[in-house]
């Protein structure tokens, strides 16, 4: 069976900031790292190249592939800024009414930029997603 390619790296998530092109972009990361820090209460760990991720979980699939993966993260993008919110979204529908302007995918939810959205409901899905996660695997501290 293939590793999983987003493992954590030894990289520094305010180094990967720092390297943001985008000065308003990295404003933002800035205040979404600070955000992630305040709910979590983790120290932010590279997760790959582009993920910067809080906590951790085993997870294994009914398939039997297992691995490693953040508990929570989110990565500035050049379109957007990808919030990881696991185990997904399926189960979110009432807060996201309440998000604002977004879209989303599997477990990925996307904002163009922060003020399109309702920061306080963004903490409320953060712990909504860990407490769901929690249901399902033990979740630890990075």
């Amino acid at each position: 069976m293939s590793e999983n390619k987003t493992a954590p790296t030894d990289q520094r998530p305010e180094d990967f900031i720092a390297a943001v092109d985008h000065p308003k972009k990295r404003e933002e990361a800035l205040q979404i790292l600070d955000l992630f820090k305040d709910v979590t209460g983790w120290k932010p760990v590279m997760w790959g190249p582009s993920i910067i991720g809080f906590g951790r979980y085993h997870y294994v699939y009914d398939s039997g592939r297992e691995g490693d993966m953040c508990a929570t993260g989110f990565s500035p993008r050049k379109a957007n800024h990808s919030f990881y919110i696991m185990p997904g979204y399926k189960e979110r529908q009432r807060l996201l009414d309440r998000l604002g302007k977004h879209k989303t995918g599997a477990a990925c939810l996307y904002v163009n930029k922060l003020a399109d959205i309702d920061l306080d409901v963004l903490r409320e899905l953060i712990v909504d997603g860990l407490n769901d996660l929690k249901s399902k695997y033990p979740v630890y501290p990075a």
